[in-house]
């Protein structure tokens, strides 16, 4: 029995996946991907000239994708604040009259 048998086959558990500053990471790196297509803006000229336009185009697209991300992890976090508030306030008792 191989190493990924003894993995895959139901002998161990999956960990609990971590949980960090997940709004503030993707924050980040989409700070990132936002100063490096405004870093190559002045240089856009060179890059056409040499067919290297992508590269200005792939960190707007990074951009993009890194706001489209932060909606994401906030909707997420979210909804997760929302499920403890819940639980943790126990079955709700309907009111009779």
């Amino acid at each position: 029995m191989g190493l990924m048998d003894r993995w895959t086959d139901g002998e161990r558990e999956a960990p609990e996946p971590l949980e960090g500053p997940v709004t503030g990471t993707v924050l980040v790196g989409t700070g990132l991907w936002f100063l490096l297509f405004l870093g190559q803006l002045p240089f856009y000229d060179w890059y056409a000239r040499h067919g290297h336009e992508w590269f200005i185009w792939t960190c707007a697209a990074g951009a993009g994708l890194g706001l489209l991300g932060w909606w994401y992890v906030r909707a997420r976090e979210r909804s997760i604040r929302r499920e403890r508030e819940q639980e943790s306030s126990g079955p709700q008792q309907p009111s009779g009259d």
